[in-house]
């Protein structure tokens, strides 16, 4: 009775539980705070150097055993998203860059491994982090505001780039000055141009993130199902049944969110695709 007793003590509350997952390893105390950029977040950048490594790894081998007979299946799975983020790109960008369409691939794969990790069970990871002395990790980067606007903003800097590329310095800022209204309108012309350029950034970030907190939260939710059953509830029909009940409802919203995450990754590489070929047109 007393070890129950004890057991039941050391369970978090559900407060407790979903603070510990949402709290980032940082180099202070971040406590459960969604973005705070005097900080840095160690599990981010781990997992995003990480899934970088990955990803590039697994198309550089690729590549360099790339065969005209049979090829292999990891070797065909590779080629059908180069192929599909090609024609993407093909079909979207009507100008002529080498870096549109390896810049589209990198972010498609890059952000859905981003997003994949949110499969991954929600205390797996951090137990094997705790086990080693490590209190808190997340691991899902695209839950993490600093990682969705670090990418947003590279992409603001591209669009910028290109369209002083194309249009040249001045040819860029009379475009902001003069489209839509005409020159009697220049400050509302430039206040309209300001804002429709630094709310592309603030879309791809936000919605990427919001997104996969969400799906993050929900599976922190199902998993509260069992959270006070712990060891010793497994033994009782209730127990049981939170066990049951977490596992049914897991594997439906992680079928689900197979889709989500698909659908984030190709949203943020479209985007980034129109916006470069917007930057790309110029208007007389």
């Amino acid at each position: 009775m007393m070890a129950l007793e004890n057991a039941a003590a050391e369970t978090p509350s559900a407060t407790e539980y979903i603070r510990h997952h949402l709290t980032f390893l940082a180099n202070k105390d971040a406590g459960g705070s969604i973005v705070d950029f005097s900080v840095i977040h160690w599990d981010s950048v781990f997992f995003s150097v990480l899934l970088a490594v990955l990803f590039a790894g697994s198309f550089y081998a690729v590549a360099r055993r790339a065969s005209v007979g049979v090829p292999t299946k990891f070797q065909n799975f590779i080629e059908l998203i180069v192929e599909f983020v090609d024609k993407q790109v093909k079909d979207t960008f009507q100008g002529s860059s080498r870096l549109i369409a390896p810049l589209a691939l990198t972010i498609f794969v890059w952000v859905f491994l981003f997003n994949f990790m949110d499969l991954v069970p929600v205390d797996l990871l951090p137990a094997v982090a705790h086990s080693v002395g490590v209190e808190y990790l997340k691991v899902v980067p695209s839950t993490d505001l600093n990682v969705t606007f670090a990418m947003s903003l590279t992409v603001l800097a591209l669009v910028i780039f290109f369209n002083i590329k194309m249009k040249g310095a001045g040819g860029y800022l009379k475009e902001l000055l003069l489209h839509p209204f005409g020159p009697w309108l220049m400050p509302f012309n430039l206040l309209l141009g300001l804002v429709e350029t630094f709310a592309k950034p603030v879309s791809l970030a936000l919605r990427l993130f919001g997104n996969l907190y969400a799906g993050e939260m929900i599976f922190l939710l199902i998993a509260l199902l069992t959270l006070s059953a712990g060891f010793t509830g497994l033994v009782t029909a209730a127990g049981l049944a939170g066990v049951l009940a977490q596992g049914v409802l897991g594997i439906i919203w992680a079928i689900f969110h197979i889709l989500v995450i698909t659908l984030q990754a190709f949203i943020f590489m479209m985007l980034t695709i129109v916006y470069l070929a917007q930057a790309h047109e110029t208007h007389h």
